[in-house]
């Protein structure tokens, strides 16, 4: 009634809308993430405690997710020095998909750090998306050029005549074996390709 009365607040915070599972122990985690990746949904994001008892720790099982699936984006929480930042990345390896959070945190740098990875994650794949096109457009004109190619060496081989083609600079950009054995010209002077020369 008041939004249809006042309408809606001009500085509204638009609200984002999260799947979330969750999972006690690394294993289970780990499980998730495969199961998600083989579903074609796989997560954009993946908080994980660094002490699970008694299983994996959030270390290792950083490590292992990352074995399925090296894209997720994982905030290790933490309130222990368990591991010193050196001893993390040598266990993990250094990636730019790793965040440290310290407990106790408050809800709003979880959220915020949800919403900027999120996002990291959703531009990462749409780029990724994005060079694969432009590989598709690239290996499809090349195919056509290639094809082009083979087709104008053809006909200049089947002409009746001897034909040299030269470019602006001088340069003999091609000739047929007609024109090599009309004039008998050294296969290196060929090579060359200097029309100075061959004339």
């Amino acid at each position: 009634a008041e939004t249809e009365l006042f309408g809606k607040p001009v500085d509204q915070v638009r609200q984002i809308r999260y799947e979330i599972d969750s999972a006690y122990q690394g294993q289970d985690g780990m499980l998730l993430v495969k199961k998600a990746l083989e579903a074609g949904r796989p997560y954009a994001l993946a908080f994980v405690d660094i002490r699970m008892p008694p299983g994996m720790d959030g270390v290792e099982t950083t490590r292992k997710i990352w074995e399925i699936d090296p894209e997720i984006q994982i905030v290790l929480c933490t309130a222990y020095a368990d591991y010193s930042w050196d001893e993390m990345f040598e266990k993990i390896g250094n990636s730019d998909g790793l965040v440290i959070l310290k407990k106790p945190f408050d809800t709003v740098e979880a959220l915020q750090l949800a919403q900027a990875l999120t996002e990291k994650w959703w531009l990462h794949r749409q780029s990724r998306k994005k060079m694969e096109e432009l590989e598709r457009m690239v290996t499809a004109r090349t195919a056509e050029l290639a094809s082009s190619l083979s087709l104008l060496n053809a006909t200049l081989e089947s002409a009746a005549d001897g034909v040299v083609v030269v470019d602006l600079s001088g340069k003999v950009i091609s000739c047929n074996t007609k024109f090599a054995a009309i004039w008998q010209y050294p296969a290196d002077m060929l090579a060359r390709r200097d029309a100075a020369e061959l004339r």
